[in-house]
C-alpha cells in the first residue's frame, strides 16, 4: 500500500454527507512537516483495506477519507456512519481539530 514519502507534504480530506439534511461538509488538513510523523501514524492504524459495511437506517452519515499526495490520491475510503470507529474516529477527529472545527458532543456530527 502506497504511503506518503518523508519528504513530501501531504493533505488528509474528509467528507460527510447524508444525515437529516442530506447535506455534505468537508475537512482538509496539511500536516507540517514537524507533526507529519504522528499524522502518518494515524493514517497507517486505519484499515484502508477493510470492506465496507452497508448502512442500516435512514438518514445515517456516509464518510469518505482520502489521503492526497500532491495531485494523487494515495488512500481512499468510503465507510458508513457504523465504521468510524477506533482508528476511523482518531482521524477523522485529528483532521477536525487541525481545521479549527472539534466534533461538537453527540455521536457521529
Amino acid at each position: 500500500m502506497p504511503q506518503p514519502d518523508t519528504d513530501e507534504q501531504f493533505a488528509i480530506v474528509v467528507v460527510r454527507s447524508g444525515g437529516i439534511a442530506g447535506l455534505s461538509k468537508q475537512w482538509r488538513a496539511e500536516p507540517d512537516p514537524e507533526r507529519a510523523p504522528h499524522w502518518r501514524e494515524l493514517v497507517e492504524s486505519c484499515p484502508w483495506d477493510a470492506p465496507p459495511i452497508l448502512p442500516t437506517g435512514a438518514d445515517r452519515y456516509q464518510w469518505r477519507i482520502e489521503v492526497h499526495r500532491g495531485d494523487t490520491a494515495v488512500h481512499q475510503a468510503r465507510l458508513s456512519d457504523q465504521q468510524v470507529e477506533g482508528p476511523w474516529r482518531s482521524l477523522i477527529d485529528e483532521v477536525r481539530r487541525a481545521t479549527g472545527q472539534d466534533r461538537p458532543s453527540g455521536r457521529n456530527s
